[in-house]
């Protein structure tokens, strides 16, 4: 388990390494940084103080190291719109995305499992085909498009939720919530399930598929035969086989949420850390864009850490070269 542990960690650290070096080249090839910083009447003098104060003279290697060692203590350096730190910008903005992130998953799993195994288990009922027909709609419509259409409906035509914003957040030290106020719980219904439609009828889809192939096995046939209850060989072998590759995309599919959640904050106007970043795009503020990458980044290899970890309990064959005595060579 150490080993395991080790070497998806040293795998995680080149990663973000990767990622790092991406980041700041975009802040050699992306414009200079100097002439967005000061105004057009500076002189070859401040401009020269300002790229010195920078280290932007230094050797490119000298520029990465600074840059690298910076990022790991969670310093992007300032904004160029906002002239503020771009860490304070992120955690600001934090809350709303990672809120918005977990509820979509939240949802997605809730509604995606159950009509999975549904479907697989009942794939010639009428109630299973009109499922599937309607997945269709959430797998092939773009986001922006199912974001206007459940605003046109339920906030325009209907009143009932809101079509913009959070709603009223309550402070709890520093970390703002939607959860504590009727209007924060009703602000982010549309926005998560615009967020979260997609990603249901793809696990729902997954499970579906993973299900029928399940139930051709050899095992579940033999269960059968031992005269098992339906019960007992869909729950507890069938589905019980389909939860490696659902928990390695559900895993990623809260990383995908989390970063490609710019087109429905975008839509619902939501104050998230998405929302930000493309703003950063339209007036390329290096810093932000940046820092974005990397924090996106890193929230994939913690998450598909975890997921290796869940892997490694779930799935007894990773664990089959391990000796008795633990900590194997994996």
């Amino acid at each position: 388990m150490i080993a395991f542990l080790v070497r998806r960690l040293l795998q995680a650290i080149a990663v973000m390494a990767v990622v790092a070096l991406c980041a700041f080249f975009m802040f050699q090839f992306v414009g200079d940084p100097v002439n967005q910083m000061v105004g057009e009447d500076a002189t070859k003098a401040d401009r020269e103080y300002l790229r010195e104060s920078l280290g932007l003279n230094d050797p490119i290697p000298v520029q990465f190291g600074k840059f690298a060692l910076k990022a790991a203590q969670g310093d992007f350096g300032v904004s160029y719109q906002h002239k503020r730190a771009v860490s304070t910008l992120i955690v600001e903005r934090m809350p709303a995305t990672l809120e918005l992130a977990v509820t979509a998953a939240i949802l997605a799993a809730l509604l995606g499992v159950p009509a999975g195994v549904y479907t697989g288990l009942r794939r010639f009922g009428f109630t299973s085909k009109l499922i599937m027909t309607l997945s269709l709609i959430g797998i092939s419509l773009p986001t922006f498009l199912i974001g206007i259409l459940l605003i046109y409906l339920f906030a325009v035509i209907l009143g009932w939720l809101p079509s913009f914003g959070r709603g009223e957040i309550v402070k709890i030290g520093a970390w703002e919530t939607n959860f504590l106020s009727v209007s924060g719980l009703k602000s982010i219904i549309l926005p998560a399930i615009t967020l979260a439609l997609f990603q249901m009828t793809f696990i729902m889809r997954l499970i579906r598929s993973e299900m029928l192939e399940v139930l051709r096995a050899d095992f579940i046939k033999f269960a059968r035969a031992r005269g098992l209850p339906n019960r007992a060989v869909h729950y507890g072998h069938a589905l019980k086989n389909t939860l490696v590759p659902v928990i390695t995309i559900i895993g990623l599919q809260l990383g995908s949420l989390i970063a490609f959640a710019i087109i429905t904050e975008t839509v619902f106007q939501w104050p998230g850390m998405g929302q930000l970043f493309l703003q950063a795009v339209q007036v390329v503020d290096i810093p932000i864009m940046s820092a974005y990458l990397i924090l996106i980044a890193f929230f994939f290899v913690v998450i598909n850490l975890i997921v290796d970890m869940l892997y490694y309990v779930v799935d007894p064959r990773l664990r089959v070269d391990q000796p008795s005595g633990g900590g194997g060579h994996g």
